[in-house]
């Protein structure tokens, strides 16, 4: 069954840049253990490449050559099929091939990260690129079997990785996150800094969510942990893959209780009440800069604040 989302309905952050796809992962197909050499060579595969975290850009598009000139090697990833609405004609299978860094030169074009290039990249390339990402972060941190420490094997075209010595399967993980706009009752945004960024940049908070806890209990301990602010009612308003290396960052909105905030001085060094002037008035005098465009945590932003963001002023 399709997994394309560009028809889908959204929930109410939209079409987020990195939440949206032309593909049809196939799920179903790469159980069938011949996949890739039934493939492979043919004229409606293409081939994306990745090299440390990066793929081959040219023309401002993620370049995926005929797979008629290469040969597959064992360790290809299934990417999956395009459908109708995708810059390459409906059908097309896309494998992923890890290019080693000293070999990037023999390339045409040039080797870009997702955080370079996503927010100009067309729906499909975005799509993929996540996609290619969180996968080929999983295969290089995951190489071995977490019961025995036996290096395991590639299957299910590049989905599953199987221990030899003890049968056990392992899948891509995902790691879930929250992050939250917090809103106090004169409609303030709270915004916090956090110990590892440079002077001035605020974001929205954020957390893991802890194993045996819900997204919304999630919610209100990372936000009094890291604020010293008490939320309530918080309400989802979409969500993001983050493949950096494997997270899902599920956004909300909440309703503070009270506004005394209190920083916890190890992962956030500040949080600051922001009404719309004060923030738009620091972001152009550069007193403060917030997260960039392919990120939840703009939309977030943006969301709250009713539209896109100004920019700093020239000279700032």
């Amino acid at each position: 069954m399709s997994t394309a989302t560009h028809e889908a309905g959204f929930p109410p952050l939209g079409g987020l840049t990195l939440a949206q796809s032309t593909m049809d992962r196939g799920c179903e197909r790469r159980s069938d253990p011949g996949l890739l050499d039934k493939i492979g060579g043919a004229e409606s595969t293409a081939v994306m490449l990745m090299s440390a975290g990066k793929t081959l850009i040219r023309d401002g598009k993620i370049v995926l050559l005929p797979s008629a000139e290469r040969v597959l090697p064992p360790a290809s990833i299934y990417l999956g099929r395009a459908e109708e609405g995708s810059e390459v004609p409906a059908g097309t299978d896309i494998v992923l091939e890890a290019v080693a860094p000293q070999d990037q030169g023999t390339y045409d074009g040039e080797w870009l990260g997702l955080r370079d290039v996503a927010t100009t990249l067309s729906v499909q390339d975005a799509g993929l690129f996540v996609e290619a990402a969180a996968v080929s972060n999983w295969h290089a941190t995951h190489t071995h079997c977490p019961r025995c420490g036996a290096p395991t094997e590639i299957e299910s075209g590049g989905w599953v990785r199987r221990c030899p010595e003890d049968g056990s399967e392992h899948y891509p993980r995902t790691d879930p996150a929250i992050i939250v706009s917090v809103v106090d009752e004169q409609d303030r945004l709270l915004l916090g800094h956090s110990a590892a960024w440079p002077a001035g940049r605020y974001s929205t908070l954020a957390g893991f969510v802890e194993p045996g806890e819900s997204l919304e209990a999630a919610v209100i301990r990372e936000v009094e942990e890291e604020s010293g602010i008490v939320v309530r009612s918080p309400q989802y308003l979409g969500s993001q893959p983050w493949p950096f290396p494997s997270s899902l960052m599920l956004g909300f909105t909440a309703t503070a209780t009270g506004t005394e905030t209190r920083p916890d001085g190890v992962e956030i060094l500040d949080v600051r009440w922001f009404t719309r002037v004060e923030l738009a008035s620091a972001i152009e005098s550069g007193q403060v800069q917030v997260a960039g465009g392919i990120s939840i945590a703009r939309a977030l932003i943006e969301r709250w604040y009713g539209g896109p963001l100004p920019e700093p002023k020239e000279g700032r």
